[in-house]
Order: structure tokens, then sequence, then C-alpha cells
């Protein structure tokens, strides 16, 4: 089992290429399950998570070529296997994303209730909620929800779904079900992150009417059929937030290339309240930072966009650990996400848990040691962590990592950090 091997105190130079989004790819991926026709989609991240959906949809008979550039051209016509088996989507929840479009195009699917990492309930019944509003029959059996039309119907109907939360995915498969259903589908209470717009535009370019993207209304138009599509994934604005996170702590002058500051205003805003400088450039954001000791601890909660991400929780927890004075940080959306406050003690952090609120005392350093990573954004917050550190950290259970970050330690490494990934 890979691990990462970090030797702190460097600041970070230079600039680092932003991927694209994780949470924009897997929606895209399935949305070429809506037609017959090619969709090539640009700046696909090497991730875990991506090459487990390519496996998943190649599985159901959909032909895939990956390219060196990070593009992705995918074929649909011979899909022959509208199902998502558990084997393949016990460590991804992001497989209920087949369910809309599946269901859409052939009327009928069967996906496995999914896994992914173990940071609180995200229940799936949402998503049932809203398909069951546009038609469809839906039935959970020995761990799979089992999907079709009712008798004499070939499409699904448009529908007005108000869901009882704000939920990113559940947005996404509403979106993708409603463009072949018949009607006009109204989504009340719709998720507004970045990667909603991007694939609705991607879902436009197919040949969709949606309007309302990006904000809490969405109204689409239910068309016949789709078609094929070249489109470009979004950068990831959490890949973006964490490396600005690390040049604050560890110091430095970086140049995120492809990250949008548009995306990110809560994170900017509360980084130069801590005394970063964080610049808006044409095609990317530059972060200056003197590092841990000129940080200002900042209090925040986690919220949906566009408020704080509670996808950057850990990363700026991992700041506040070395900058100078108290925060409360309040996590709102998952009730287990402070997995990584016990990790970042271990490194020598000062830092209290009531409830959903974590109590932060910056402490003058931390000191490295051998930590396990619990999921995705706990790893990074473990890796920015290291990088201020005194001394060698060791973050074990790195494939939480890989399933979100394309490349970390070799980008981290471009910039200057000493980082590398070493066997057991």
């Amino acid at each position: 089992m890979d691990k990462l091997l970090i030797r702190g105190g460097r600041p970070l130079h230079g600039t680092v290429m932003i991927s694209g989004a994780k949470n924009a790819a897997l929606p895209e991926l399935c949305a070429a399950l809506l037609t017959a026709e090619p969709v090539t989609l640009r700046n696909v991240p090497r991730l875990q998570d991506v090459a487990t959906m390519l496996k998943l949809i190649r599985n159901m008979g959909v032909s895939t070529q990956q390219a060196d550039d990070g593009s992705v051209v995918l074929n649909a016509s011979s899909l022959n296997n509208p199902e998502a088996p558990y084997e393949l989507v016990k460590t991804m929840r992001a497989s209920v994303l087949a369910l809309g479009p599946l269901l859409a195009r052939f009327g009928h699917a069967r996906v496995s209730l999914p896994g992914g990492c173990a940071i609180g309930s995200r229940p799936v019944d949402q998503h049932i909620k809203g398909l069951t509003a546009m038609g469809a029959e839906i039935a959970v059996e020995h761990g799979y929800m089992v999907a079709k039309l009712p008798a004499g119907r070939t499409r699904l109907k448009g529908a007005r779904i108000a869901t009882d939360m704000v939920t990113v995915t559940g947005t996404e498969n509403f979106m993708m079900a409603a463009v072949l259903a018949e009607g006009k589908t109204i989504l009340e209470n719709a998720a507004q992150e970045p990667e909603i717009p991007d694939l609705a535009e991607m879902l436009i370019q197919m040949g969709a009417h949606i309007e309302g993207h990006g904000t809490s209304r969405i109204v689409i138009h239910g068309v016949e059929t789709l078609h094929g599509c070249t489109h470009q994934v979004v950068a990831d604005r959490i890949e973006t937030g964490t490396f600005l996170c690390a040049v604050a702590a560890a110091g430095g002058d970086v140049v995120a290339q492809h990250g949008r500051i548009e995306h990110l205003e809560a994170v900017v805003e509360k980084l130069r309240d801590a005394g970063v400088m964080v610049s808006k450039l044409a095609d990317g954001i530059r972060v200056q930072s003197g590092g841990a000791r000129q940080l200002r601890a900042q209090n925040f909660r986690t919220t949906e966009y566009p408020g704080f991400p509670t996808d950057m929780q850990a990363q700026f927890m991992a700041l506040n650990t070395v900058a100078q004075g108290s925060a409360l940080v309040t996590e709102t959306i998952f009730e287990n996400r402070f997995m990584h406050v016990n990790e970042l003690v271990r490194l020598g952090a000062n830092i209290q848990i009531d409830g959903k609120v974590a109590m932060v005392e910056g402490v003058h350093a931390l000191s490295g040691a051998t930590v396990m990573a619990t999921d995705l954004r706990a790893s990074a917050s473990l890796v920015i962590a290291g990088l201020v550190a005194e001394g060698e950290t060791l973050i074990d259970r790195i494939y939480h990592l890989d399933r979100g970050y394309d490349q970390m330690e070799a980008k981290l490494r471009g910039l200057g950090a000493d980082i590398e990934r070493v066997k057991s």
C-alpha cells in the first residue's frame, strides 16, 4: 500500500496546472449514456474514481478511448447492459449518477446502492423521490435500486421536483433524466455548485433545452433525442482551493493555472482575512503568503454553494492549526467530517471538538509523525500539515487522496516540496 513521505519546511514557488473537476467529470461521463453518438470530454482528471466510472460504463457495453492529453471519447451506441453492479461501485458514491441517464434512454436500470468515503449519511432517497415524480417505478431489492417505466410508457414525464435538501448529485441526476422526458421539468431547491452549470452546458451542446442552471430553479424542456458533443471539463475548484491553502500555510508564491476565483469566493475571502494575497489572473489565480506565522486564524462555517464548501473544511482547518490565535470551525453538511482532527492532533495541533464545532488554537509548530488518512479531503489536510511540520510526516492510506487529486505529490514536488510516494 502506497504512503506519502513529506519533509516539511519548504515554501512553494512556481505554477501548478489545475486538473478538471472530478465532481464535473463523473456526471459528464454518465451524460454520455444519453446518446448513441460519440461524446468527447477534454481535461478529464486521472483519478481512481474516474477510472472506476470508466470501468463501470465499459461493463455496460460503452466503448471508451483515452488519450494522454486527458481527453476521453465515449460511444454508447452499443450499450446493452444498463446495470451498475456492486463490485464496481462499492467505493464510489457517484455511481448513483448512472440511474437517471439509463432510465431516461432505456426505460429501465439496475444500479447498486453506492459506497464511498465514510463521512456520514448521504442518502439516495431524494434521487428515488425525484425520479418517481417523473413516473419511474423504483424498488430497492437486495442492495440495488431497480427502476423501470410503467407498462405502456416509453419516456419519463416532466414534473416539478422539490427536494427536501440541496443535493448536488440529485440535481445532476434529475437534469440528465429530464432532458429526454416528455414535457417540462422544474427543479426547485436545485444545487448551484459550478459543476451543475458545467454539466448543463454539456447537455445543451448535445441538444438539450435547459434554463436557470447555476440558480436554485432549473427548467428543462425535454427532447426526444440527444446528439454527441465535445466538452471541456471545468477546472477543479476544490483542487484549486487545496493548493491555495497549501501555499498559504507553507509560504511562497504560486500561480494555480486554470483556477477560477469566482468558484471559490468564500474560501478566497477567508484566505485574504488570514493575511494571504490572492489575485485573479486571466487564466488562473496567484497566491502569495509569508507562511504560517504570518497567518491569522479564521472562523468559518460550511454551507451549500456559494458558501464555504464542506470539501474545503479539512484543508482550511490545517491552515488554522499553525495560524496566530484561535478559530471555530462549524461543519453543517456532514455529521462525521471531523475524522481528520485526531490525526492533526498527532502532528501537534491543538483542537477540541464539541458536536459540530471544532475549536482550533494555533500552535507555534507542528511536528512530523505517522498519520492515517480517513477520507479524501482529510488526506489533503494531512498533506498541508505535513508541508509545514518539522521533520518527516508519513501519511498512510493515501488511496483516499488518489480518488480526488490528480498526481498531487508530483504537482507539489514541481513547486519545491520535499514529498515522495513510498511503498509499505
